[in-house]
């Protein structure tokens, strides 16, 4: 039986670290457009959303997406993501949620289809975007992933999986009961430092700005 999919980014206009982040130009279009364009020409996604308490915010995105308003409460800067997000659950019904972010422009379409066919096909209860680090790490002041007195080869080394934002995949079941966007067993999507780029501060979005003038096709990634 095909289970629905719906695919969900919030959004509030009034960003702090970055002002209007959303609605930033970035190449051709609004930074918020690029994910909503990738999330639409997903043929498993059933419906893509926006979660926003302003219906402007459809001024910058690409036509198929569909607006569901949030109180506006939800804009708070105290708000935690789960709240959110079971907010939005309550609204939608659906058996998996695919929860994405606008501040992650370069996220290719192939490395969202991946991670969904992982999870529809039964041999993971979640998926999330992260990028593999193989390198030596410390978390607080003690090694991570090595011990000092035996460093080994980099290319031996056990990596570490850093969460990007990108996106997450989890079904509504296990979110309900456990209240966790990544389940017990979940599928790790690499990607690329590229696509791996997450815009929050200034000095991110010029970043981005940048990068964007190498691509030829901005919205081919």
């Amino acid at each position: 039986m095909k289970r629905k999919v719906t695919a969900f980014i919030p959004i509030k206009l009034n960003s702090e670290r970055l002002p209007h982040k959303n609605i930033l130009p970035l190449g051709e279009y609004p930074l918020s457009w690029y994910v909503f364009d990738r999330l639409l020409n997903v043929e498993m996604i059933d419906e893509v959303i926006v979660y926003c308490s302003e219906e402007r915010v459809m001024n910058y995105l690409p036509k198929g997406v569909k607006f569901i308003r949030r109180d506006s409460y939800l804009d708070g800067n105290l708000v935690k993501g789960n709240e959110i997000y079971e907010s939005f659950i309550h609204i939608v019904d659906s058996d998996v949620y695919l929860l994405a972010h606008t501040t992650s422009p370069f996220i290719r379409q192939t490395s969202i289809e991946n991670a969904l066919v992982n999870v529809l096909s039964g041999a993971y209860d979640s998926a999330l975007s992260v990028q593999k680090k193989q390198t030596f790490a410390w978390y607080k002041g003690k090694t991570l992933n090595y011990e000092c007195n035996d460093v080994p080869r980099t290319q031996d080394i056990e990596p570490v999986y850093v969460e990007t934002s990108g996106f997450y995949i989890f079904q509504k079941e296990h979110f309900l009961t456990h209240r966790r966007r990544v389940g017990f067993n979940p599928y790790f999507q690499e990607l690329s430092d590229i696509e791996a780029i997450d815009i929050d501060t200034k000095d991110d979005y010029e970043f981005a700005v940048e990068i964007m003038k190498t691509i030829e096709q901005p919205i081919k990634i």
